[in-house]
């Protein structure tokens, strides 16, 4: 395929693309923006498409690996500035962590009724706090997922009736 060509074929495509980028955004600007990056990137790898292959498919491919690197990098970038007089917000005390005395006092106490809960609710309760999803703790004890799911609600329960009991 001649480059004439190729480039006559993508701007056949445009509209599909256009509609495409809905997925992504309702933003009409972004998507005019996920329209433009995803054809300058086709026109530059161009050496990359292999003839006799679904064009449009590698177009909607560069358009969503487009949308998802520049969401990450979005992600990344996402800074918090304090333009306020005197820098407000970066001065304000910290009232939600367990830096304080009571805070921390807090914090062994919530621990301790965490502790309390009986071991074979305890363990699975933990794992899934630190990130398991409930088929890799089933693996990893060798139960039931739904025993799993059980032990977890029965574990939160008995830690909130804990919590409810210390807040009077």
């Amino acid at each position: 395929m001649t480059a004439v060509e190729f480039n006559h074929q993508i701007a056949s495509l445009k509209s599909t693309l256009e509609l495409f980028t809905r997925r992504f955004t309702t933003d009409k600007m972004e998507s005019e923006d996920l329209v433009q990056d995803t054809v300058l990137k086709a026109l530059t790898y161009r050496d990359k498409f292999k003839a006799n292959t679904n064009l449009k498919g590698w177009l909607f491919t560069i358009m969503r690996n487009t949308f998802i690197n520049k969401y990450r990098k979005a992600q990344r970038a996402k800074t918090t500035t304090d333009d306020t007089p005197e820098l407000y917000y970066l001065n304000v005390a910290d009232n939600y962590t367990f830096n304080t005395p009571d805070g921390t006092y807090e914090y062994k106490d919530i621990q301790r009724c965490v502790n309390e809960v009986k071991e074979d609710l305890l363990v699975p309760f933990q794992m899934h706090t630190e990130g398991f999803k409930y088929h890799e703790i089933a693996e990893e004890l060798d139960i039931p997922i739904g025993t799993v799911k059980n032990r977890i609600f029965h574990a939160r329960k008995e830690i909130q009736k804990k919590l409810v009991a210390y807040s009077r």
